[in-house]
């Protein structure tokens, strides 16, 4: 990739997010099952398009100074199937306990929406498209607003690879091949949420 297209690229994302004053970066963590090859054959106890949030991560970075201006983190009751599965909490180290003394979608929904008023005129990025996808799907299963109902999402996944000519597939090889240091347990929302401002911070900077 020449230097030429990279600049471009930078442009464009500056161009994005320059109507915003703060940049969400979500992650999120869900229901889920896989079935392990040394099982034999069952069908999912959770399939794809029944997995719920039970865990959101959100990071604030302020687009003008590129500082984390605050977190915010809730686990979420799920509805559909309350209890985890054992790849679930192996996955997530989200434990039975965490969910079940959380509040519903809904309710954590009103929680963000109160804290987002102190960081107004915001969008939302995460690592790929998957937690756009996944609330929709938790607003459709919830019948209510998605916990970031209105905010414009961006792929920073895709910013990554636009911008640079390695391109490793997961969060945490990206982190480690720009050289920063991963933060915390992958796979548990806040975390990678962090570790997405990392990156975010590192290719906007």
């Amino acid at each position: 990739m020449s230097i030429e297209a990279k600049l471009l690229h930078f442009q464009t994302i500056q161009n994005l997010l320059a109507p915003y004053c703060y940049l969400y970066c979500v992650d999120l963590e869900a229901t889920c099952d896989e079935v392990d090859e040394s099982e034999s054959t069952r069908p999912l106890i959770v399939t794809p398009e029944q997995m719920e949030t039970i865990e959101i991560g959100l990071v604030v970075v302020d687009l003008e100074s590129l500082e984390i201006a605050d977190e915010f983190q809730r686990f979420v009751r799920p509805q559909i199937h309350p209890t985890l599965t054992d790849f679930c909490t192996k996955l997530t180290s989200i434990q039975q306990a965490d969910v079940d003394g959380a509040r519903t979608y809904r309710e954590v929904g009103e929680e963000i929406r109160t804290f987002a008023e102190s960081y107004p005129n915001a969008a939302l990025a995460s690592w790929g498209d998957y937690d756009a996808r996944q609330l929709k799907r938790d607003a459709a299963l919830a019948e209510c607003p998605s916990l970031l109902e209105g905010l414009p999402h961006f792929n920073a996944r895709k910013w990554h690879a636009g911008l640079y000519d390695d391109r490793p597939k997961s969060l945490k090889q990206t982190v480690e091949s720009l050289g920063l240091v991963w933060r915390g347990t992958y796979h548990r929302g806040i975390d990678d949420a962090r570790n997405v401002a990392s990156i975010t911070k590192e290719m906007l900077g």
